[in-house]
């Protein structure tokens, strides 16, 4: 079944210019100008029941633009959308029961009261039976490890603890789509890992459909398993998690370090970065033979290490960021790679 329907969405914005110049004051009460922006163009998708989708885009695309509609928070300018078999405007009230939310910058949680206070406030919100409450209240503080912080204040609380309480809180009402607008914003390493893992464990055991908004490629490698990515208010790619780091593997970043200086320079292949003693290399395999490069390499000198990396998935986001359309954003890898072997065809030793 469809969780999550956007056909030909857009939100038009109307906004007044700042007038310049004299009595411009005045002019602007009695004849104001105006300007239209379009944030979201046109955006059609859809989204299955317990996918784990990850919508992404630079600063401005449209993606939180694009959540407020499905949320109904927002009345679409133009297009349909449905989440659950419901319009998120018409039915926003009905909805609310069946989605959650968590961002990263704004809390749910009473910023002087505990979380248990805070359940008990969300609880009586959702009309959640106190029996039912507390035993899903009980369930989701042993799996979130929430026992120390139940009884603290929210402001005496760390970020990470503060996430994982938000996380848990937008779980109680078992809702059946999640909406995450950069849940783990501002977290450490460590917790930004167990933020992702609970959220993980959230969609395997609820079956929660999880919709997902991060600049983060932690966040997205480790939990969802598509991406939709949206540019200038458009859909640019949306395809699987697999199918976005393929695009990655034909580029791959070769580093050596050698016992003694060698001449660093290959036929159709220079060093992107290099040393006395060492050097790094990006090689598109549709050019050459990965391992031609590596016997290449090994024939110069005495070699101590040697690295083979994947282009990394940030580089490819970036460069669909980069683009105007699904057309062009596949075309950056070959760019790349005309670029680095316009000076040879095969590398021979």
């Amino acid at each position: 079944m469809t969780a999550i329907t956007a056909d030909r969405l857009g939100k038009t914005f109307t906004t007044r210019i700042r007038p310049t110049g004299r009595f411009s004051a005045a002019r602007s009460l009695f004849r104001p100008e105006l300007r239209c922006i379009e944030a979201v163009k046109g955006v059609s998708f859809e989204v299955e029941e317990g996918e784990l989708v990850a919508f992404l885009g630079p600063n401005g695309a449209g993606k939180s633009t694009t959540i407020k509609m499905l949320m109904g928070i927002l009345q679409p300018s133009e297009g349909t959308a449905r989440v659950l078999g419901l319009d998120p405007t018409r039915d926003r009230v009905e909805l609310s029961r069946y989605v959650g939310a968590v961002f990263g910058q704004k809390s749910q949680l009473w910023f002087h009261l505990p979380p248990s206070d805070s359940f008990r406030l969300l609880g009586a919100i959702y009309e959640i039976d106190e029996d039912d409450r507390k035993w899903r209240e009980a369930e989701l503080v042993e799996r979130f490890g929430l026992a120390p912080y139940m009884d603290v204040p929210v402001r005496k609380l760390s970020l990470g603890e503060r996430i994982r309480c938000e996380l848990a809180a937008s779980l109680l009402p078992s809702p059946l789509v999640l909406f995450l607008d950069e849940p783990t914003i501002g977290l450490d390493i460590v917790a930004k890992r167990e933020i992702r893992q609970l959220l993980a464990e959230a969609a395997r055991i609820d079956d929660t459909t999880i919709f997902l908004t991060s600049h983060d490629m932690g966040d997205i490698e480790k939990v969802c398993k598509r991406a939709i990515i949206i540019h200038h208010g458009e859909v640019v790619i949306d395809e699987s998690m697999k199918a976005l780091k393929h695009r990655a593997l034909s580029l791959k970043h070769v580093g050596v370090r050698y016992a003694l200086p060698v001449d660093l320079d290959l036929p159709g292949l220079s060093p992107v970065k290099r040393t006395t003693l060492a050097a790094s290399y990006e090689v598109d395999t549709r050019k050459h033979s990965l391992a031609e490069v590596v016997r290449a390499l090994a024939s110069r000198g005495e070699l101590e290490d040697i690295t083979i990396e994947d282009e990394p998935l940030e580089n490819v986001i970036a460069s669909i960021y980069a683009t105007k359309s699904g057309t062009e954003a596949q075309a950056f890898g070959s760019q790349r790679g005309e670029t680095e072997t316009r000076t040879g065809e095969v590398i021979h030793e």
